[in-house]
């Protein structure tokens, strides 16, 4: 039997006037990956920040591994297994690759010392393919090489959850082939994976559920068959049915 690892209920998010997320509910089961689908603007980073712990709810409830969380700061939810990378990346720019991913390992683990946190980095540096040195310094990385930095501090955090916000922009079609084996390769290792994504070829191809948020509101769920030949998804977001 899966288990839900993540279940939102009701979950809305106003910022002023504005109603960012409204009554979002999804449920997520443990060794999925879940796709997040809308046209910017639609509440998706909001969604996931409401998740995460950036933001609280006006309304509903977060429960994570049968906890309520609602309100948790990140810090909080971060300690109780779950991860999340950014849209902009984010990183340390005076500290060396490894010691950016360290302070991933010693943070979410809450194990204390050095040497462990280092050899956790420089194996999490490995699973993403890192493609620099681990002595290089944060500030002398592109974009891309960011990316799979901010990867593996969040997977040195030891995540039962992982939180992907699009990070597939830039790649090149070589450069998203790997990173689609990449997703496969985290969730083998027991990790459930939220993404938020556009790029359409990664979410139909790893994901094995989907939800697509318009203005806020949760308008289709479902595989990512039924996604494709959805009429509403197709007039709100895609433009047209997406041929697998």
């Amino acid at each position: 039997m899966l288990v839900v690892i993540l279940e939102t209920q009701g979950i809305t998010k106003k910022f002023g006037g504005l109603i960012a997320v409204k009554n979002v509910s999804l449920g997520i089961k443990e060794g999925d990956i879940f796709g997040l689908i809308g046209p910017n603007g639609a509440g998706k980073t909001t969604f996931l920040n409401t998740i995460a712990g950036v933001y609280g709810p006006e309304e509903g409830r977060v429960t994570f591994q049968g906890q309520d969380v609602t309100g948790f700061g990140a810090d909080k939810v971060c300690h109780l297994g779950m991860a999340r990378t950014f849209q902009i990346v984010r990183s340390f720019p005076q500290l060396t690759a490894l010691e950016n991913v360290m302070i991933g390992a010693i943070f979410g683990t809450g194990k204390p010392g050095t040497r462990p946190a280092a050899e956790k980095a420089a194996e999490m540096l490995d699973f993403v393919e890192f493609p620099m040195g681990h002595d290089i310094v944060a500030r002398n990385l592109n974009t891309i090489q960011l990316k799979r930095l901010e990867l593996a501090r969040a997977l040195a955090t030891d995540c039962k959850l992982l939180l992907l916000d699009e990070v597939a922009a830039g790649l090149t079609p070589g450069e998203l082939n790997g990173l689609i084996t990449l997703v496969r390769k985290i969730r083998d290792r027991g990790i459930t994976i939220i993404m938020v994504e556009h790029l359409m070829k990664l979410i139909m191809e790893v994901c094995d559920r989907i939800a697509v948020l318009y203005f806020g509101e949760k308008i289709a769920e479902g595989n990512p068959d039924e996604i494709c030949n959805s009429e509403v998804v197709a007039d709100a977001y895609l433009g047209e049915k997406y041929v697998l």
